[in-house]
């Protein structure tokens, strides 16, 4: 017994050694030696859901081009520039849109990549402007007096000079899916500031706003595009500039 304690004893102070030494090193701060490095640059892309809307829906046509520089290291300024041609036929109506729109304004990306990411979830705003021309192909005249039939107006009138503006909030997702490429996808909702209608004729369509609607001012939009990113220059997250998320 007289030989077992020491050999116990030596083996506990061993022991109670190396677990003081193992926090000890749990204790010390660890530095990441790989610096997340933040691209900035130009992206530019197309909008594939109207070239494929073209092609899939008679009576339209339309393409979209866009563009968003990275200015801090949670907010992009952005663009779109697009044009929009639209029939629209109903039992009492037919008529003809087309024109061209521009949105400028900004997004905030609210999602926290990890190391080597550059994914983004987006809450945007724009402010949006159309030009556009409404065609008159032909209408009806109603009447609820079954005596008289009713009567088919097929006298084409064109109204040119027409515009709308609107107020536009958008939540976007971004996926890169190779280095720089990207596939985003966004939906919006659409507030109208004003608009210059034809006499005795309402807008059924306004290029970069969409379907109009005689009891709301608001309208709804969605987008499917791929971009590339230009890097310009880059930056690690140490000299970047802390932000209030």
């Amino acid at each position: 017994m007289t030989k077992i304690a020491p050999i116990l004893l030596c083996c506990i102070s061993l022991f109670c050694g190396t677990q003081l030494m193992v926090a000890q090193k749990n204790d010390e701060p660890t530095t990441d030696t790989i610096p997340k490095i933040e691209k900035f640059g130009l992206r530019v892309g197309v909008d594939l859901a109207k070239p494929l809307r073209t092609l899939i829906e008679e009576g339209y046509s339309g393409f979209e081009i866009m563009g968003d520089f990275r200015v801090t290291k949670k907010f992009y300024a952005a663009v779109e520039l697009g044009n929009e041609k639209k029939d629209w036929n109903e039992p009492y109506i037919s008529s003809q849109t087309s024109g061209s729109y521009a949105k400028i304004g900004f997004d905030y990306n609210a999602y926290e990549n990890w190391l080597g990411m550059e994914n983004t979830i987006t809450l945007g705003l724009r402010y949006g402007f159309s030009t556009f021309k409404q065609d008159l192909l032909s209408y009806r005249i109603y009447t609820d007096n079954p005596a008289f039939p009713t009567e088919t107006i097929n006298n084409s009138q064109e109204y040119s000079g027409l515009n709308a503006q609107w107020a536009e909030f958008i939540l976007g997702i971004k996926t890169e899916i190779v280095n720089n490429l990207y596939l985003s996808l966004n939906v919006q909702l659409k507030r109208k500031i004003s608009e210059t209608e034809p006499e005795n004729f309402a807008n059924l369509y306004i290029p970069g706003f969409n379907r109009t609607y005689d009891y709301s001012e608001f309208g709804v939009g969605y987008g499917y595009s791929i971009s590339y990113l230009i890097p310009i220059f880059k930056k690690s997250e140490a000299s970047l500039p802390k932000e209030d998320n």
